[in-house]
């Protein structure tokens, strides 16, 4: 199953959160034009861009804080980002996804490298390991094998797509469950009593993909809000026809 990739330059934005709840994203832009990422402040040269999942929103899921906007407008500007952004949107949309989310996993996976190549043998910008990639229907052919096939942006975002959209689906729309699955398998789901495995690689992972989703997600109009903090109203049950 797909497992935490390695960094990757100064395009990963998500693997830079650290594992504590209220890990930080440290960046600076070197002379060259290229951001590089930490989870803390490596020199005098980073600057705060994330101030962690315990503040990244103000209560109520209301706007993001300015630094968490300003790390999502960093990745906005990520070339390596903006080269596949069209289809991340034309993959969320063909199986249902949040482009959001769907963002936020490739961000943490690998930073949008499609060259990206984990020690266990995950592939591509979703890292796809190429057993699950042959589930979902991706084969060899005469020319390529399915891990030279996966390097292709589009056939490892369609794959990885359509298998978070499954488990999405297999764990009854539950996102978080979903994503520790993409991370460990969904064997270890199901093992862990139908929820998130006690492994620390996958907790952190399903925090560092929740957070940059949330992040990446517009704000809510103020309707919106109202509507969800207002309960829904109980309708009253009807009375029989001709009872006073």
């Amino acid at each position: 199953m797909p497992r935490l990739a390695p960094i990757f330059g100064g395009v990963l934005l998500a693997v830079a959160l650290a594992g504590t709840a209220h890990a930080e994203v440290w960046a600076y832009r070197d002379k060259n034009g290229v951001t590089h990422y930490a989870d803390r402040p490596l020199h005098a040269r980073y600057e705060l861009l994330y101030p962690g999942s315990g503040n990244a929103r103000t209560g109520g899921g209301s706007r993001p804080t300015r630094s968490s906007a300003s790390a999502v407008t960093r990745m906005e500007l990520s070339t390596r980002f903006k080269a596949v952004r069209h289809l991340i949107r034309e993959a969320a949309s063909q199986h249902g996804l949040e482009f959001e989310l769907l963002q936020a996993v490739i961000a943490t996976e690998s930073g949008f490298d499609p060259g990206a190549v984990s020690p266990k043998g995950a592939v591509g910008l979703m890292q796809v390991i190429p057993d699950t990639a042959e589930r979902f229907g991706v084969r060899a052919t005469g020319r390529q094998s399915v891990s030279e096939r996966l390097t292709d942006p589009r056939t490892n975002i369609q794959t990885g797509a359509r298998y978070l959209a499954w488990l999405i689906n297999y764990f009854n729309g539950d996102v978080r469950l979903a994503v520790a699955a993409y991370n460990a398998g969904e064997g270890a789901v199901l093992k862990a009593g139908r929820r998130i495995p006690n492994y620390p690689e996958t907790i952190n992972y399903v925090r560092k993909v929740t957070d940059l989703h949330h992040s990446l997600k517009p704000p809510r109009t103020v309707s919106e809000a109202r509507a969800e903090a207002i309960p829904a109203a109980t309708p009253m049950p009807l009375r029989p026809p001709g009872r006073g």
